[in-house]
């Protein structure tokens, strides 16, 4: 896999996923396979776009669940090929929505793959429908695990603060991949 800078890559075509990933967990995972299957299907290459620290730790002084070379490592495990990495601080913080469409251009996305809850720019000003004005959006569903609730890191942070370590690794699901690999 090769790690890029924000602004560094410039690819002739690709399939994007955007996202903090933080504790890269099964939700994560599932939609980086989706987005791998689309990029295969395609013939072009995977990138991963991605957050050190994520804003969540950033803004809100958050648990993070993983270091950036623990999150590239786990992204290396799911084939991706490219994973770019923006260093989130007070100025990146400021950037606008169109900013940051401008930087995806020189991706050429054939099709982006965000969550549900998929947000960017200063302050969160842009969604979904942003993105969608200029690229081709998937949305893949939240991912629930067995009792229903939806997976989030946010929710893994919560188990983890209040020990229920066995359970926060369940959501994590990085026994089930690791072995695969």
């Amino acid at each position: 896999m090769r790690v890029h800078a924000a602004g560094t890559c410039k690819l002739h075509a690709s399939v994007l996923t955007i996202g903090a990933l933080d504790g890269v967990h099964r939700g994560h995972q599932a939609l980086v396979c989706e987005a791998r299957k689309r990029a295969l299907a395609l013939g072009v290459p995977l990138v991963v776009y991605t957050f050190d620290p994520p804003p969540r730790v950033f803004f809100q002084q958050a648990l993070q669940l993983t270091t950036v070379e623990e999150k590239l490592s786990r992204l290396g495990q799911l084939s991706v090929e490219h994973a770019i990495v923006a260093s989130f601080d007070a100025a990146y913080s400021t950037r606008g929505e169109s900013a940051f469409l401008t930087e995806l251009q020189d991706l050429n996305p054939v099709e982006i793959w965000v969550g549900p809850d998929f947000r960017f720019g200063s302050k969160r000003g842009g969604d979904i429908g942003t993105l969608r004005e200029s690229f081709a959006v998937k949305v893949l569903d939240s991912i629930r695990c067995s009792s229903g609730e939806i997976i989030s890191s946010s929710r893994i942070r919560s188990l983890l603060m209040q020990n229920c370590h066995l359970q926060a690794e369940q959501l994590l699901g990085w026994q089930t991949v690791q072995g695969k690999a």
